[in-house]
């Protein structure tokens, strides 16, 4: 590091509150990033405290970025452990998905050899989703280091939990779905039906729905649908024709998709035909929800096409994105009789 980023690391290491005209101030102030002692086997423990995430306009995510490596400089050298809090993101202050791919490519093997595990604190049907979706980025190695922990109690075996400064919204949300926990277990031995778990889904009565923290469950849902198929919507036969689309000449790529999923078993093409044009009226709002073809290419891409071997490379990545996007460029030439 040069100079004035080792000062700062030397700073962030005092434990000491930053002054005003810090140039990391106005994002350590939110107390998103903590260091809180030693774990029960001696490695330095790293928290990421999603609650205290503001708004997407008041927070700076790539100099949010640079601070949390600034703070990990400091023990990267050596063993440790990161507790990651999810409770408290939502629509408002969650980081896009491009800024959750780069910043994993940020953390190249400096960081990523010595972090030992990386627990998830109150896993939500999201956070699950996300790391399906990015099963193809992340390596098999980092990979057996995700551990998800679903109560505060379960922590004790990792951390003394008294050493860490657990938010307040987080201990009730333990608290709330602890209860709601206990209440389902007493039910179950006595009939009527029991109440719904925490973020249980299915089986639940429709306005439970509308109660959900995030309002893109649904669209959480459906990715994982399309993930969890035994072979990808587009199947594994267009897999080389996909990738290599970028190598079609732009005046013919209409025809040469047409053609392409004219090799689609019925239910595939019918089902690829319905997600579109779904997708295109969810562009259409894009001024609103930001979600532009560019961007639900990103989003939906890996998840209508995959490698047989679960081993989608980087490369192919960017490819089946491009082929996503101009089939929501083009899906009313496309899909047209």
């Amino acid at each position: 590091m040069s100079k004035s980023e080792t000062d700062i690391s030397k700073q962030l290491g005092e434990g000491s509150h930053l002054t005003w005209d810090h140039p990391y101030y106005d994002i350590a102030r939110h107390q998103i990033v903590e260091v809180a002692g030693d774990d029960n086997f001696g490695r330095k423990v790293i928290v990421f405290n999603a609650c205290r995430m503001p708004p997407h306009h008041e927070l700076d995510h790539h100099k949010l970025l640079m601070y949390l490596k600034a703070t990990l400089d400091q023990y990267v050298e050596s063993d440790y452990t990161l507790i990651y809090f999810h409770n408290g993101l939502t629509s408002e202050n969650k980081p896009s998905l491009s800024w959750l791919r780069d910043a994993y490519r940020e953390f190249d093997r400096k960081y990523k050899k010595n972090i030992k595990a990386l627990y998830i604190v109150h896993p939500t049907m999201f956070i699950k989703t996300l790391l399906i979706l990015f099963k193809p980025l992340i390596s098999f190695k980092f990979g057996r280091k995700i551990n998800y922990i679903n109560y505060l109690s379960e922590l004790e075996d990792i951390v003394k939990c008294e050493q860490l400064v657990i938010p307040t919204r987080v201990r009730d949300y333990d608290e709330k779905i602890r209860a709601s926990l206990k209440a389902s277990v007493q039910a179950q031995m006595s009939p009527p039906r029991s109440p719904p778990l925490p973020n249980q889904q299915f089986g639940v009565p429709l306005p439970t729905f509308s109660q959900m923290e995030d309002v893109h469950l649904a669209a959480v849902i459906l990715k994982t649908f399309l993930r969890e198929l035994p072979e990808p919507l587009l199947t594994y036969q267009l897999y080389n024709d996909i990738v290599n689309f970028h190598n079609v000449d732009s005046s013919s790529q209409v025809t040469a998709i047409r053609n392409m999923l004219v090799m689609l078993p019925e239910e595939n093409y019918a089902s690829l035909k319905f997600l579109i044009e779904f997708l295109v009226q969810v562009s259409a709002q894009s001024e609103i929800n930001k979600m532009n073809n560019a961007n639900l290419a990103v989003v939906f891409g890996p998840n209508l096409l995959w490698g047989q071997d679960a081993a989608m490379t980087l490369s192919a990545i960017g490819p089946i994105n491009n082929f996503t996007r101009t089939l929501l460029d083009q899906h009313y030439k496309v899909f047209s009789p």
